[in-house]
């Protein structure tokens, strides 16, 4: 079954290129949602400059960042544990400097630096900037912290360090923040309101993936669908813009009409979606482009009216349905995947099956499913009572599971008999003689290596099949090689 974005990622260890005349060394994790990593990315860049190489070796460093996630709480107890191992280190090596990055050093603030006092530093993110100045401030005694949000800042004048890099696969971060006040989330309150990076930064940051080799970039958000340039500025001051700043702004499917043309060599992937905010137009741009993958993330949380009204989510399960029916129609071979939550403040048994009942609509090829955890400082978090009994949340999140098992693998077995193209990223997990990466609908592929090579679009004919894996021989090169 699929793991969350934490469990598949949490705690990976960074490295960035060399700087032969930097003299400190940098060591930093990453927790949580593709952002954070593509955050990093940026801090690496930004200390880099300042005379920071990156090590994967903690007891060597002289700064050690963790960037955070504060969307569950079973993420802020394993950063917690981080910290602590951090701080074991740290008394061996008394000059070793400890900061928090990201969500959680946002949502905590000062709680870290006063109450607990296990950091010398807490960076929001929207400051990463002020990184140098903090660092000033940590060199003097003293302890450092800014966790103030911007309404402009979209870090669009960095350049990322690509970390533990395939060379393949970038992320590219197009919009930050979020308006969407759904009432479980904590995104509104620890990444600020949403706002658009110019587009031609982003062209521009493609354009050098291109000439260093990269095959594919996934254009990042915390909902895509809403990108909207016309200027500059916050989202929701749009409808205060002036008439040659609307007629001239570029939202969504352009910008992803733009990249795909700009590159049709290049695999485009975008994440992630909100059901509110894809239309129809983004669908046609994605079924026009081969470069367009055909996969949608599109999260749902519950299939339950009354239990989407309680989360603040705009849409209800009938909208929901139809922009399903819409994407089968109009890219009838995508896959789609979700976001699912068991046990929301007074979920019902009927909201349950309410839940299980869209997923057999839908059948997703894959999903991300997590029981409820209150997050202090959201709305559920401030006005609900968390009232489903964990032993019931549980057990209605195994059913969950249970069933998109099933779906997985049916879907899965639909590419029996077919030939996909798959991008080569890594070696296989299980042997060193077989070769792993994805097709258009982001399902891993494996076959034997043969003669082809990491970097190599190759189409595989699929023979047999897990709930998450295919598995083929290649037929050849594909036409975007």
């Amino acid at each position: 079954m699929e793991k969350s974005i934490d469990e598949n990622k949490q705690g990976e260890s960074l490295v960035l290129d060399y700087k032969p005349e930097n003299t400190k060394k940098l060591f930093i994790e990453s927790y949580g949602c593709a952002m954070n990593f593509s955050d990093s990315e940026i801090v690496a860049s930004i200390l880099s400059n300042n005379g920071y190489n990156t090590t994967n070796i903690l007891e060597e460093a002289d700064l050690v960042l963790v960037n955070t996630c504060s969307i569950r709480d079973k993420a802020e107890q394993t950063i917690r544990k981080r910290l602590e191992k951090y701080n074991a280190v740290k008394r061996t090596n008394p000059s070793m400097k400890v900061g928090v990055l990201g969500c959680m050093a946002e949502r905590l603030k000062e709680k870290f630096l006063d109450e607990e006092k296990i950091v010398d530093m807490v960076v929001g993110p929207d400051a990463y900037k002020d990184l140098p100045n903090l660092l000033a401030e940590v060199a003097s005694g003293r302890d450092a912290i800014n966790v103030i949000l911007s309404k402009e800042e979209t870090y669009g004048d960095i350049s990322p360090v690509r970390l533990m890099s395939n060379g393949i696969t970038a992320l590219v971060s197009i919009t930050r923040g979020c308006d969407n006040m759904c009432t479980f989330c904590v995104v509104p309150f620890t990444r600020g309101r949403e706002r658009s990076r110019e587009p031609q930064s982003i062209m521009s940051e493609i354009q050098d993936l291109w000439d260093n080799g990269f095959k594919e970039i996934t254009l990042l958000g915390q909902n895509v669908d809403s990108y909207l340039w016309y200027g500059g500025g916050l989202k929701k001051d749009f409808v205060n813009a002036s008439a040659m700043q609307k007629a001239t702004s570029v939202g969504f499917d352009q910008l992803l009409e733009m990249v795909a043309v700009g590159f049709p060599k290049m695999r485009i992937r975008f994440s992630t979606s909100n059901p509110q905010d894809m239309h129809e137009s983004v669908l046609h741009v994605i079924a026009k482009y081969p470069n367009i993958c055909k996969h949608i993330h599109l999260p749902v949380q519950s299939g339950s009216n009354r239990i989407l009204k309680e989360m603040n989510r705009l849409h209800t399960r009938e909208e929901y349905m139809t922009l399903i029916d819409k994407i089968k129609t109009i890219v009838p071979n995508a896959s789609i995947s979700q976001d699912m939550i068991a046990g929301f403040p007074t979920e019902t048994e009927e909201d349950h099956q309410d839940t299980l009942s869209l997923m057999a609509y839908v059948k997703y090829s894959f999903g991300y499913m997590y029981s409820y955890s209150e997050r202090p400082g959201t709305l559920a978090g401030r006005k609900m009572e968390d009232d489903v009994p964990e032993a019931t949340k549980a057990r209605r999140l195994q059913e969950i599971v249970d069933l998109q098992q099933k779906h997985a693998w049916s879907r899965s077995e639909e590419f029996i008999g077919k030939t996909v193209e798959v991008l080569v990223e890594k070696l296989s997990k299980k042997s060193k003689d077989e070769f792993s990466g994805r097709n258009s609908q982001s399902i891993t592929v494996v076959f034997p290596k043969e003669n082809y090579k990491i970097g190599d679009f190759v189409n595989v004919k699929i023979e047999t099949c897990t709930s998450g894996t295919l598995k083929g021989i290649a037929v050849g090169l594909s036409e975007m090689n």
